[in-house]
């Protein structure tokens, strides 16, 4: 019988090459900055709209900024896992291997893990100007009133065929991620200048019941298999991509964000980046308990960014 030990070394190498073979979640960058950090918190003042151009008239007439700004704390994150040298010695079925792939797994979920949080409390959560995230009634300077958490009334709309809230037929999935997409595209700053006019890449995030609609709402071949009073508009000159996010407990409810522009709906902080650390051979652990333990920890931290970059769709 093979007796020979599966090292600590050889443990850390595993989950090393589960890190380089496991990319980061594509939909965590399209909805949010990342900043590094070197203290206990950081501030991010949102300074408004950059003024318009117009005509020489009487000299340069200089805009000021706005001053609102929100304070992320970072937060300190682990995760570990204790290995028993018994079972390092015995395994010979790749258990340990599976384990240490989901124990990386999770380290590079968690930035999803944090985000997810942030959209379930993004109706009851407050951001830069006082308003909770989503929100009907977002103002500052000459926006005038607008609303980035707004219903869709499917009973309504123009389909050939009609679902549940919980349950929408592909035209009313469709027609609902256009109403997000409209709502997204008529925000104004500060400054009364439109926001998102450039916009041409968006994500909807959607819950595990609404994934399979939502991906046949924003197909090619859905659009020209169906009824003619699909709007073909959802698709030309726009990328629209659907991420399930499995944390969510929405039934009858999806967000909608914009990807493409350099300042996003959320930050994500970071003060320190994973970190694996062991105690393995050698270690007073070892000699105590006859096993090995690893871990990861972090320091980072989330917050809302610009609500103009997101809409909140609720099926009604």
């Amino acid at each position: 019988m093979d007796l020979q030990l599966l090292s600590s070394r050889a443990i850390m190498g595993m989950y090393f090459a589960r890190r380089e073979a496991t990319p980061n979640a594509g939909w965590i960058d399209g909805v949010s900055n990342l900043f590094g950090s070197d203290q206990a918190g950081e501030t991010y003042n949102f300074l408004g709209q950059s003024p318009a151009m117009r005509e020489w008239i009487g000299g340069r007439q200089a805009k000021g900024f706005s001053g609102q700004g929100i304070t992320i704390l970072n937060v300190h994150y682990e995760a570990s896992v204790e290995i028993q040298k018994k079972d390092a010695r015995r395994d010979k079925t790749g258990q340990i291997r599976a384990r240490l792939e989901e124990f990386y797994d999770e380290g590079a979920n968690h930035w999803a893990t944090l985000l997810s949080s942030l959209l379930l409390a993004g109706a009851s959560s407050l951001c830069y100007d006082g308003q909770y995230y989503f929100d009907t009634d977002h103002t500052e300077g000459q926006s005038g009133v607008q609303s980035n958490k707004i219903n869709v009334d499917i009973s309504g709309l123009p389909a050939l065929v009609h679902g549940a809230v919980a349950a929408p037929s592909v035209e009313e999935m469709q027609q609902s991620i256009l109403a997000g997409i409209s709502a997204i595209l008529s925000f104004k700053g500060d400054r009364g200048q439109m926001m998102n006019r450039n916009a041409k890449a968006f994500v909807v995030v959607v819950p595990v019941g609404l994934y399979l609609i939502a991906v046949a709402a924003v197909s090619t071949l859905t659009t020209v298999n169906l009824a003619p009073n699909l709007n073909p508009n959802l698709i030309a000159g726009l990328t629209i991509d659907v991420q399930m996010v499995a944390e969510l407990t929405w039934t009858d409810t999806f967000a909608v964000f914009r990807t493409d522009s350099p300042i996003k709906g959320f930050i994500r902080q970071t003060e320190q980046e994973v970190e694996l650390k062991a105690k393995a051979e050698g270690s007073e652990f070892e000699f105590d308990n006859d096993a090995w333990q690893f871990g990861i920890d972090a320091w980072r931290g989330v917050g809302y960014g610009y609500w103009q970059r997101a809409c909140l769709v609720t099926m009604v």
